[in-house]
């Protein structure tokens, strides 16, 4: 009997327990719950397993206070930190979200060696580099999940205003995960026909800026949370592509080491995601506007990482 695919998901707040379901609901493979919270990933887990029966679907879940149980995953999903609150910054959790991603991954990583980390947890691409740090792996076995989110959200926005199918449209955003990003209309089709045939400049101008702020529009719409559906979602799309190996081309943050003319910084990029991680990193010709907003993206997100010690 062949053996299942095993992915470890760190953290079972919202976004972990919910990035669970998807596994749980796509049949990924067995999936373990991992949290400091004692209960609440083994109530999560068995109330999980107990659905499996319901949909249909066959897979291990268990939950765990403890990594044992994380042994030989091929991916870990590490969504652990503290949620952004309203008027808090994703730079505000910073040094406290790093101590304990850095905990987290000192000791997964161990465990699983072999495995594709993907990062969830704010600010994501400073954490991304956390994990790089702490864990020793190649930088293809270390993503952060930033790039799938916001251009889902520009997606739905389009879709939304147009009244046309979210399949139907295509967009890509680059860049760091907050308000640096980088959405590309040049780039973006709805059904093969340019957005600029769709709408005018001040209508793309407005969701574009609408997609930059994105989670803070969910965050003070909910007061004491922040967004979990859309996030876990994109964070178990890409443990799809590592799991079945499906070399989805996707936007991610990856660690660039002179590609976009950038180096030692994680930023959202369209990459090549598949059972070795990140096989490749795709460089688009970008225009000279599109450069410069990269250019600033990337040095936020490196004035993020220059507050850690590591």
């Amino acid at each position: 009997m062949a053996r299942r695919s095993k992915i470890t998901i760190v953290g079972a707040g919202n976004v972990g327990a919910t990035a669970a379901h998807w596994a749980a609901a796509s049949e990924l493979g067995d999936v373990v719950l991992v949290d400091v919270v004692e209960g609440v990933p083994q109530g999560k887990g068995l109330d999980l397993l107990e659905a499996t029966p319901v949909i249909g679907r066959d897979c291990r879940v268990v939950g765990s206070n403890a990594y044992d149980e994380t042994d030989g995953s091929d991916v870990v999903i590490v969504t652990a930190g503290l949620a952004r609150k309203v008027g808090m910054s994703r730079t505000d959790l910073l040094v406290k979200n790093a101590e304990i991603v850095g905990r987290v991954v000192e000791q997964a990583a161990p465990r699983s060696p072999d495995a594709v980390l993907i990062m969830v947890s704010n600010p994501l691409d400073v954490m991304a580099y956390v994990a790089l740090k702490k864990s020793g792996f190649p930088r293809r076995r270390v993503v952060g999940m930033a790039g799938i989110l916001d251009t889902a959200r520009y997606r739905a926005f389009i879709a939304e205003e147009l009244g046309v199918s979210v399949e139907d449209v295509s967009a890509l955003v680059l860049g760091g995960h907050g308000d640096s990003m980088v959405p590309l209309p040049r780039l973006t089709s709805v059904g093969g026909v340019p957005l600029e045939q769709w709408m005018g400049p001040e209508k793309i101008e407005a969701i574009v800026q609408r997609t930059r702020k994105g989670g803070i529009e969910i965050v003070n719409y909910l007061k004491t949370g922040s967004a979990y559906y859309a996030p876990s979602a994109a964070a178990v799309q890409m443990a799809e592509a590592v799991v079945r190996d499906k070399k989805r081309v996707l936007p991610c943050a990856a660690w660039l080491e002179g590609e976009y003319g950038l180096c030692d910084v994680f930023l959202g990029v369209p990459v090549v995601l598949g059972a070795r991680g990140i096989e490749r990193i795709i460089e688009l010709e970008l225009e000279d506007s599109e450069r410069r907003a990269l250019m600033a993206s990337a040095q936020a997100v490196k004035k993020s990482i220059e507050q850690l010690s590591l």
